[in-house]
């Protein structure tokens, strides 16, 4: 028996939302790391251009980092990216994601 018969299509498109938003909310952190915090935390380790975008929809769970440094200088990306990753190690276990972009200056 298919219910998709009985289930008018104004219901079901409010069913398919409510399972698309919960899904977002699954990944939501709990707060605790924010755009500010992690900017503060970067700009302590490295000199120049920092900058931290919450891509999440503001709940914390996926962050866009820019660097531009000349602590960079002669490095290759994967160890720059490295660098950061160890900065930030602790915050990133809180994050669903993170997408980091970095420059030598």
């Amino acid at each position: 028996m298919n219910l998709s018969n009985f289930v008018s299509p104004i219901l079901r498109q409010f069913l398919r939302s409510s399972i698309r938003t919960q899904s977002r909310l699954n990944f939501c952190s709990n707060g605790k790391v924010t755009e500010h915090s992690l900017t503060g935390i970067l700009e302590k380790h490295f000199k120049g251009e920092v900058r931290v975008f919450d891509v999440s929809g503001g709940c914390g769970a996926m962050f866009e980092v820019n660097i531009k440094s000349p602590e960079f200088k002669g490095m290759s990306l994967v160890k720059q990216h490295q660098l950061v990753n160890k900065v930030l190690k602790e915050q990133v276990t809180q994050m669903h994601g993170i997408r980091i972009f970095t420059e030598a200056t």
